[in-house]
């Protein structure tokens, strides 16, 4: 037996437990039965027990293994993620295991007694697995050749750094290697433990850049650090040293020279019972939201593998990175398996980031949370919300300082103050306000606390609308002196009893207090802080504070009536802005001492100012629904409290708070936002003195998510994500569909797992390609025959990798013998609208038989079963796309393709969806542009373009190939495609995708039709015409002069005109005169007469750069002469109104009375002018009886004919001359169309004066008239009943009283009833008027009242009239015309809805009239009338004796 120990192993054997040493003991022995400590001489390879049992026999654990040497090269490997295996390569894999199995028999030490035979068995079996291992390697080598593997290479190198203690230091390095290196960081050659110690050490790996962080720095981080690197290829390294300053030499010194056996940093890490524990959390809580006075539960499952009898380990809840105790507020629970976290009555105090920590000895794992609080609803409007975490500090016998954090939201207006409540005696309900004003400051100083006992205190905020509710209570405090609270540490005991005698102090006046200082000065307040004096007695001492205000030598008092027992003291009531000084004195049974030295003058007012408003905050997306928010910190900032922040809707002035509790760090994550909105951020610092300006508003930000860290895990709605397109005896061909969420990159790959599955039981996943596959379908090859398989698949974005997809069912590898084609593999969507799609797919792996001709696409809704799919189109679809119309906005929908050959359709394939109909926002098209030279070109535009993000351009879905058809230039957010030779060729669907977007696209269809179209325009850029506004027009002026003109719609100064008659230039001269008037456009030439050499063509040529246009004007035949007689009447009118002349010749007029006026208009006349009027060629003289039917009014000369008749008829002229000319105009009224006319317009003024038709009813019937305003008797008037004419007869009359226009009708009939209408002739379609007798709608009288009523003065009146009409009427009751209201005098009454009835007492002459009871309703009005006549007998008498 080899009894040697190495050096290593003795150190090693140093740390064993006790345990382990009594299985050692038990487990090894000589000979002689003697326990030693050797160590066991099988080989190193030999398969060692861990098994630990009681006297029982029961396993109860494992036992504890030693570190070997070198143990710190290989823990690196042990602890690699698993989901990393997906970046290496297979001989790394294979390695890997082989240095992790040699790795952890290299922890163990063998301590069990082995015989020689069964030593040699087990030797012989390590060799047969050796030799098996490598076999499978040289096997996985020809099956995956991995050509690109080196060792690790340090590009970037640690730097050694000095720094003061304290401080954080990080080191830096970038490794190069294939496989991946793994990276391992060393102190003092010790293994670093980054995840046991994370509140020490904090190690990255970002590609392939690492980094150390050694947080909190003090002498004992004073090493040499050295970080490894492995992979299958080999090891490198590279070493930094840290040296930690500090001002304490001793403490220097303990660390170049520490005790022996002692290291500073190393701390071995036994794993408890022998085992490396696992602790994996699941179903984790996510980002919370609460209001103030709810519970909330936060909870995770915890597995610990493996599972050891008896073992729980250590959970732990953190609030912002503090343990959380339980208390009244905060309950706890770990059930084995599930912790809960339970939070009592939440408060915004409770606002922060959750840490469930989970601690084993193997290590520890934990997950963290943010948890928000809402403020309760405000009891009153525009009050604000509580303040919250009140606390108290310097507590002493009668004193205690207070402070809080203001609260989020103000209200309706900025906080004025604060109160502060006490309760004395914890478990009282007795509330007593501390402050009568309200205080500024978030702390305050309560005094007058009695010693002994116990408060607790909370806060209230006030401003103009009210006070808010109270804050959470804080944690109670005792008034008692500090010294009382925490006693000091014992003394050692040494064995020995001294007595002492103390000297006699009783009755001994105290000293005077030192060290006085002004601790806190607002302008509310002042606090005084001193030391108590050295003498002072047994029986303690009290102190009164003095003050002396600056300028003067008195010193007064301020608390006379009792002194203060803590060595501390507020003081109130100071005048702002003056100067004081203050000293204490100390004061006990024996008498005040002497006063202790002064502050010197302290100025009152605030000493802490407000914060500066933080830096520009910039906002981020994030997820779906929060926002990553950075600021600069506020500069120059006291007692800094933490940041408020805050968005707003874009366009509102709204701002919603996002944190409740301040935060310190200048970055925040704002959750619970709505997705889709656009808001703007703004942050405001706090501090004790108040709130900050706010800052600047941010960029406006999209709430929606960036760049997910990886893209979604592939999961269809379907079972299985995987299907199998292809079958043959030793491979597969497999497809899937693509992620529906890219996670915010475009997928770049995808990776292919498999399994064998045999009778139920599944194997280890490993991978099929190592190089990541662009298309979503891959051929497996080297299978076995008719054994299954599972297949999983992962995506890859710029982010990294995703998660597995689930498992599909187990599939047998054997050859297909099946017609028809398979599934078509690939589907995605493109160009997704409110009512449209494309659907793209690729071909199935499979195609059958034959080969595929055609496919055939389905849809369903996402909401309908498996019954709801619809064929999208009935006839094959020979190409690999199809654009879908028809959508419902904001449906979802599934999609589904099946291929088909000669034999049939074959499967559809997997479902893509659901995809929702909905445009984004902001979604802009594909659109044509042709530019100045003719260039056509389509152009599309993207505004959310990332860093990676290209336009790729396709035609007809496919990747262009033909490059000479096509030049695409892109820069930032637009592409073009320009056409180089626009032909027939170029016809199709041209599509444009963004990469690194979620699948913003577009496309747009060339036809025929449109290419003609473009190439029309194109010529027209090409080759262009000066556009007019208007060709070439012609205006005849005055004199008979001839204008040609035109006006140019687009044009440049340096347009030219040429002016041509008859393919001959003509210019500028005495016939011609040309304007080309560029600031309208206006082309003109004049001439001045039209002559017979003028008949021909007129044309302006114009050249504009090299833009031309022509107009002409073709001016001959008949077209000419008549233009020329046209011409020489211009000039005959322009001599003839050089004189007086007629503007307007004479003509008639129908005044709305009826009466006909001859009128006509005079210009240029003067007051010598002679106007002379005639008719039948006779003059009409001044003193004629018609002279005075003639006005003159301005230039308007009328003659009123009046009512015309017969007589009127004949030749009127007015006659204008004087020394410059005449003029002459004639009316003939003898002409018989002049007459017709003149009638027409007579008839209709009458017509359109008559009015309503009305009733009246009569002893005889009833009458229907319309009055007009005159009638004339060759007027035709026409009656109407029911839509036919009224036959005259003796019942029936019609005809015309003065000017009124009736309809007799005696005794009628329910005959008579129904539609009347009158018909006036007015010249053209006539007038009519309607009147509806529907007899029982129409209120009427129909009796009861007489005419005439006489009677005698003193005497009473009643009269009663029927009243009939539906609905009923409403009644009045008239006299002279005023109405009567009911009265002492005049009682009215209507009764039954049939009779009305007045009644007048004792009436007097007073009384007499014309009296009317008028009924009304929507369906006409008739009115009662009748006479009353009152009388006196005696005026009669003395009347008649007058005549006798």
């Amino acid at each position: 037996m080899n009894k040697s120990v190495s050096f290593h192993e003795k150190h090693e054997m140093a740390w064993v437990t006790p345990k382990f040493e009594q299985y050692v003991k038990t487990a090894v022995k000589t000979e002689k039965g003697q326990e030693v400590v050797k160590l066991s001489p099988l080989p190193t390879r030999a398969k060692r027990t861990y098994l630990a049992m009681d006297t029982d026999k029961e396993i109860i654990g494992y036992v504890v293994p030693v570190f070997r040497a070198n143990h710190e090269v290989v823990r690196g490997l042990m602890e690699a993620r698993e989901e990393d295996v997906t970046e290496e390569g297979i001989n790394y894999v294979a390695m890997r295991n082989l240095f992790v199995r040699e790795a952890r028999e290299a922890l163990d030490v063998k301590v069990e007694k082995k015989t020689r035979t069964k030593h040699v068995r087990e030797s012989a079996e390590r060799l047969q697995l050796g030799r098996t291992m490598d076999e499978w390697s040289e096997f996985r080598k020809k099956m995956n050749p991995d050509s690109l593997t080196h060792r690790p290479e340090f590009i970037v190198k640690p730097r050694g750094q000095t720094v003061w203690e304290g401080k954080t230091v990080k080191l830096h390095c970038t490794v190069a290697g294939w496989p991946k290196p793994r990276i391992a960081w060393y102190k003092n050659n010790v293994l670093i433990d980054a995840k046991a110690h994370p509140e020490k050490y904090t190690a990255e790996s970002n590609y392939n850049m690492h980094s150390l962080e050694i947080k909190n720095c003090d002498f004992l981080d004073t090493a040499k650090y050295h970080v490894s690197a492995l992979n299958v290829k080999g090891e490198a390294s590279s070493v930094a040293n840290i040296v930690i300053k500090s001002r304490y030499l001793s403490v220097f010194f303990h660390v170049l020279f520490p005790p022996r056996g002692w290291n500073a940093n190393f701390k071995l890490c036994i794993p408890e019972h022998g085992v490396t524990f696992e602790t994996t959390i699941i179903d984790k809580f996510e980002v919370a939201f609460g209001s103030e006075g709810e519970t909330m539960s936060l909870g995770c499952t915890v597995i610990i593998y493996p599972t050891v009898k008896k073992y729980q380990p250590e959970v732990v809840w953190y609030r912002n990175s503090v343990p959380l105790k339980p208390s009244k507020w905060v309950h706890t629970h770990w059930s084995g398996e599930r912790a809960t976290l339970t939070l009592i009555h939440l408060n915004k105090e409770d606002e922060g980031m959750y840490t469930l920590r989970v601690n084993t000895k193997s290590g520890f794992d934990s997950y963290s949370a943010y948890v928000f609080v809402r403020d309760a609803d405000v009891e009153v409007e525009g009050v604000p919300v509580a303040p919250l975490d009140v606390r108290c500090h310097d507590a002493n016998k009668d004193y205690v300082v207070v402070t809080w954090k203001q609260p989020a939201v103000e209200g309706s207006s900025s906080i004025l103050g604060y109160y502060i409540d006490r309760l004395c005696e914890v478990g009282t309900h007795h509330w007593a306000q501390c402050n009568d004003d309200p205080v500024k400051y978030a702390r305050f100083p309560v005094t007058g606390l009695v010693e002994g006992r116990s408060y607790i205190f909370r806060v209230r905020a006030l401003n103009k609308a009210g006070v808010s509710r109270p804050s959470r209570v804080s944690e109670a405090v005792v008034a008692m002196d500090p010294s009382d609270r925490a006693p000091g540490p014992s003394a050692p005991w040494t064995g020995m009893i001294k007595f002492t005698e103390e000297d006699s102090t009783a009755g001994v006046v105290p000293g005077e207090p030192t060290d006085v200082v002004v601790t806190e000065a607002t302008k509310s307040y002042v606090v005084l802080a001193w030391k108590p004096p050295v003498q002072r007695g047994h029986e303690g001492v009290m102190y009164y504070i003095e003050k002396c205000m600056s300028g003067t030598d008195t010193w007064q008092r301020v608390n006379t009536s009792m002194p203060v027992k803590s060595p501390r003291f507020a003081l109130f009531d100071l005048a702002e802005g003056k100067s004081y000084s203050f000293r204490v004195r100390c004061c006990n049974s024996a008498g005040v001492g002497e006063p202790s030295e002064s502050t010197g003058d302290i100025t009152v007012g605030d000493k802490l100012d407000l914060p500066s408003a933080p830096g520009n905050p910039v906002a981020t997306r994030n997820t779906d629904t929060s926002v990553v928010v950075f600021w600069a910190a506020s500069k120059d900032v006291r007692h800094l409290a933490g940041y408020y922040i805050e968005c707003s809707v874009v366009g509102t002035d709204n701002w919603v708070p996002c944190n409740n509790k301040p935060v310190k760090q200048t970055r925040f994550v704002c959750h619970g936002l709505t997705t889709g909105a656009n808001l703007v951020f703004r942050v405001k610092a706090v501090n004790a003195a108040g709130y900050s300006k706010s800052s600047s508003n941010s960029d406006a930000v999209v709430v929606q998510a960036a760049i997910c860290e990886y893209p979604h895990q592939i999961s269809p709605p379907s079972p299985g994500s995987v299907t199998l397109l292809e079958a043959v005896k030793d491979y597969m061909v497999l497809g899937w569909t693509a992620p529906a969420n890219n996670g915010g990159a475009d997928v770049r790959g995808y990776f292919v797992d498999y399994r064998t599955v045999k009778g139920g039981v599944v194997g280890k996943w490993h991978e099929l390609n190592h190089q990541a596959l662009t298309t979503t379908s891959y051929k497996a090859e080297n299978l076995k025959e008719n054994v299954f398989y599972q297949f999983q698949v992962r995506a890859m974005n710029m982010a990294g990798v995703s998660k597995g997809s689930l498992p599909n069912a187990a599939l047998e590898c054997k050859e297909w013998t099946i017609t028809v084609p398979g599934a078509p593999v690939g589907l995605h969507v493109l160009e997704v609208r409110d009512t449209s799609v494309v659907v793209l797919w690729e071909p199935p792996a499979f195609n059958g038989r034959t080969p595929v001709n055609g496919y055939y696409l389905d849809i369903k809704e996402a909401s309908a079963g498996s019954d709801g799919w619809k064929a999208v189109h009935e006839k094959v679809n020979k190409m690999k796309y199809m654009k879908v119309t028809g959508l419902k906005a904001g449906t979802s929908y599934v999609f589904q393709v099946r291929a088909q050959n000669l034999a049939g359709v074959g499967k559809p394939s997997a479902a893509l969806g659901p995809i929702l109909a909905q445009t984004r926002p902001g979604t802009k098209e594909i659109y044509v542009d042709v530019d100045d030279n003719g260039v056509i070109s389509m152009i599309f535009e993207c505004s959310e373009m990332k860093e990676g993000s290209e336009f790729v351009w396709s035609k007809n879905y496919q990747a262009i190939t033909d490059t000479s058809r096509l030049t695409i230039i892109s820069e930032k957010g637009k592409t073009r495609a320009i056409f180089n030779s626009p032909s027939l060729e170029d016809l199709g669907t041209f599509s444009c995708v963004v990469t690194n977007t979620d699948g913003i696209s577009s496309s747009y269809t060339l036809t025929e039709e449109g290419l003609k179209r473009l190439l029309d325009l194109s010529h027209e850029h090409k080759f262009p015409v000066i556009p007019f506004k208007s060709q070439m027009a012609m205006d005849l002026l005055e004199k008979g002069r001839v204008r040609f003109w035109t006006q140019l719609e687009k044009y440049t100064s340096d347009c030219q005109v040429e002016y041509v008659f008859n393919d001959a230039i003509i210019t500028q001269g005495k016939k011609y005169t040309m304007n080309f008037d560029k600031s309208t456009g206006v082309i003109e030439m004049f001439m001045d007469s039209l002559e017979v050499t003028d008949e021909g063509t007129f044309t302006f040529n114009l050249v504009d750069g090299k833009a031309k246009g022509t107009t002409s004007l073709v001016l001959i035949g008949d077209e000419f002469r008549e233009l020329q007689k046209k011409s020489e009447f211009a000039r005959a009118e322009w001599v003839r109104k050089q004189g007086p002349h007629f503007v307007e010749y004479l003509d008639f007029a129908v005044t709305p009375a009826c009466d006909v006026l001859l009128k006509c208009k005079i210009g240029n006349v003067k007051p010598e002018t002679e106007i002379i009027w005639s008719k039948d060629a006779i003059e009409i003289a001044e003193d004629d009886e018609d002279s005075q039917k003639i006005e003159m009014k301005d230039d308007q000369l009328t003659f009123n004919i009046g009512k015309i008749s017969k007589q009127d008829a004949g030749v009127y002229e007015v006659f204008l001359r004087d020394e410059r000319g005449k003029d002459k105009s004639t009316f003939n009224l003898t002409d018989a169309g002049e007459v017709s006319l003149m009638n027409f317009s007579l008839f209709r003024v009458i017509a359109h004066s008559s009015s309503e038709i009305k009733v009246v009813s009569t002893e005889h019937g009833i009458i229907l008239y319309s009055m007009v305003t005159y009638y004339n008797e060759d007027l035709r008037v026409g009656w109407l009943h029911k839509d036919g004419k009224i036959a005259a007869s003796e019942r029936v009359k019609s005809g015309v009283t003065g000017e009124q226009l009736w309809l007799k009708i005696n005794e009628p009939t329910e005959k008579d009833k129904g539609k009347y209408t009158m018909d006036i002739f007015d010249g053209k379609d006539g007038v009519k008027r309607v009147f509806d007798l529907s007899g029982k709608d129409r209120a009427r009288v129909v009796g009861g009242l007489p005419d005439v009523v006489a009677i005698q003065e003193g005497k009473s009146l009643n009269l009663t009239g029927n009243v009939w009409g539906e609905p009923q009427p409403e009644v009045c009751w008239m006299k002279n015309d005023r109405e009567l209201l009911s009265d002492d005098r005049y009682k009215l009454k209507f009764e039954a809805g049939k009779f009305a009835s007045i009644t007048i007492a004792c009436v007097t002459t007073a009384d007499s009239g014309k009296y009317a009871l008028v009924v009304k309703n929507k369906y006409g009005t008739e009115a009662g009338e009748f006479t009353v006549s009152v009388y006196n007998p005696d005026d009669e008498d003395s009347k008649e004796e007058k005549k006798d």
